[in-house]
C-alpha cells in the first residue's frame, strides 16, 4: 500500500476523534458554559447534521478543484473548526465550531475513498479504502479514550487543540505524500448527479443506512444497557467502547480484504451475522463476559460492511463517483441518527434497555434483504446488446448475452 494512504488515515484519525470524543466531554462542556446536558447534546446533533448536508455541498463546491487540493482545503476547514471550538467564549461559538469541522467530514471520506482506490490496482481498491478508514476505527480505540482523559484532566479545550494539531499533521502528510490527481476530464456536476439515477447506487446507500444503523441502535445506548442490565460499573463503559473499537479495526481490515475477492458474498455474511448477533445481544447483555464478546463482534461485523459498501458505490457510480461516494458517508450518519431515534422510542415505550438491540437486528436484516435484491437485479441486467445470429432467417433475431 502506498504511503499516501497513511496521510489519509491520519486525517481520518483526527476526524474520527473529534466526532466521538465530545460524547465523553459533554458534562465538562455543559458545566463550563452553564447549559444542561441535553443542550450540550446539540454538539453531537449539530455535527451529525453538518456531515449529512456538508458531504454533498462541499463535494459540489470542489468540482472545479483537483482532488488533492480539495483534500487539503477540507483539512484546513477541519483545523479551523476545532480551533474555534477550543477557543470558544460561548456555547453558540463552540456549536458553530463543531458544524464547521463537520463540513469537512463527509467530503473528506468521500473524496479520500476515490483517491485511495485510484492509488492501487483494481483488485486492491477495497483494501485501500479500508486502510484509509483504519484511521477512523483506530480513533475509537486510541483517540477517543485519550481525548476524553485529557479533557477530563487538563480541560476539554486542550483536547480540541490537540485534535486541531492532528489536522495539521494530516494536512502536511497529504501535501507531501498524496500525488496530484486532477479531476478527470469531461466530468461535470451533471455527470456526478446522474449517478443517483442508478438504482444500484441508491440500493447501496440504503444498505449503508440500514446496516450501519443496526450497529448504532445498540451502541448508542451501551452505557445504560451495560450499567443497568449487565451490571458493569460506570467506569467500565470506556473500556467496553475500546473493545467495540478493537472490533471495528479488525472488521474493517477483514472487510476490505475479502471485498476485493467477493464483494456481495462478503456483504451477505457480514450483514446476516450482524443481524443474528444483535438479536442475541438481548440475551448476552445479562452476562458480563458474554456481553463483552458480543460488543466486539458488533464492532467487527458492523465495520466489515464499510469497505464493501463504499466500493459498491464507487463501482456502480463509475465515471463520476466523487459525489456519490461523499453522499454515502452522509448515509452512515443518517443511519446513526435514525437508529438512535428508533432505539430511544422503544426504550421510552417501556420495552427496556435491551430493546434497541431488536431494532438493530431488524435494520441489519433489512440491509441484507436489499443486498439480495441488488444482486438479483444485477443478474437480470443484460451485459450485451442484441445481435443477429449467423444464419438466422431474415427478420428473426437471437439475443446473445456476453
Amino acid at each position: 500500500m502506498p504511503l499516501a494512504l497513511l496521510a489519509l488515515a491520519i486525517g481520518a484519525f483526527g476526524i474520527g476523534t473529534t466526532e466521538f470524543v465530545i460524547m465523553g466531554l459533554l458534562p465538562e462542556v455543559a458545566g463550563d458554559f452553564g447549559v444542561s446536558i441535553p443542550t450540550a447534546g446539540l454538539l453531537v446533533t449539530g455535527y451529525a447534521l453538518g456531515v449529512m448536508f456538508g458531504a454533498p455541498l462541499m463535494t459540489v463546491l470542489g468540482t472545479k478543484v483537483s482532488r488533492k487540493r480539495m483534500l487539503m482545503l477540507l483539512m484546513g476547514l477541519f483545523i479551523a473548526g476545532n480551533l474555534l471550538s477550543a477557543l470558544a467564549p460561548a456555547f453558540s461559538v463552540i456549536l458553530i465550531g463543531r458544524v464547521v469541522a463537520s463540513l469537512a467530514h463527509g467530503a473528506f471520506f468521500g473524496i479520500g475513498s476515490v483517491v485511495a482506490a485510484d492509488l492501487v490496482a483494481p483488485e486492491r481498491k477495497a483494501g485501500a479504502i479500508a486502510m484509509m478508514f483504519t484511521g477512523l476505527t483506530v480513533a475509537n480505540v486510541v483517540g477517543v479514550p485519550l481525548g476524553t482523559l485529557v479533557g477530563q484532566t487538563a480541560g476539554w479545550r486542550v483536547t480540541f487543540a490537540l485534535v486541531a494539531a492532528l489536522g495539521v499533521v494530516g494536512l502536511a502528510g497529504i501535501a507531501r505524500l498524496v500525488p496530484d490527481m486532477p479531476k478527470p476530464e469531461g466530468v461535470r456536476l451533471r455527470h456526478e448527479l446522474a449517478a443517483f439515477k442508478n438504482a444500484q447506487v441508491l440500493l447501496a446507500m440504503a444498505m449503508t443506512v440500514l446496516g450501519f444503523g443496526g450497529v448504532f441502535a445498540a451502541v448508542t445506548y451501551i452505557a445504560p444497557m451495560a450499567t443497568r442490565v449487565t451490571g458493569f460499573g460506570d467506569g467500565s463503559v470506556t473500556w467496553l467502547l475500546v473493545l467495540f473499537g478493537l472490533g471495528m479495526v479488525g472488521g474493517n481490515l477483514v472487510g476490505g480484504r475479502f471485498a476485493d475477492r467477493a464483494l456481495m458474498p462478503m456483504l451477505y455474511v457480514s450483514l446476516g451475522a450482524l443481524a443474528v448477533v444483535l438479536a442475541l445481544f438481548t440475551l448476552t447483555a445479562h452476562n458480563k463476559a458474554a456481553a463483552a464478546v458480543t460488543i466486539v463482534l458488533i464492532g467487527a461485523l458492523g465495520f466489515a460492511t464499510v469497505p464493501p459498501l463504499q466500493k459498491r458505490v464507487l463501482d456502480q457510480a463509475h465515471g463520476a463517483p466523487t459525489l456519490a461516494s461523499a453522499v454515502n458517508i452522509g448515509a452512515f450518519n443518517l443511519g446513526n441518527a435514525l437508529s438512535a431515534w428508533l432505539g430511544g422510542l422503544v426504550i421510552a415505550a417501556g420495552l427496556g434497555y435491551t430493546a434497541p438491540n431488536w431494532v438493530g437486528a431488524a435494520l441489519a436484516a433489512g440491509a441484507l434483504v436489499l443486498a439480495v435484491l441488488s444482486s438479483a437485479l444485477e443478474r437480470r441486467k443484460p451485459t450485451a446488446g442484441v445481435v443477429v445470429a449467423a444464419g438466422a432467417p431474415a427478420g428473426r433475431r437471437t439475443t446473445v448475452h456476453q
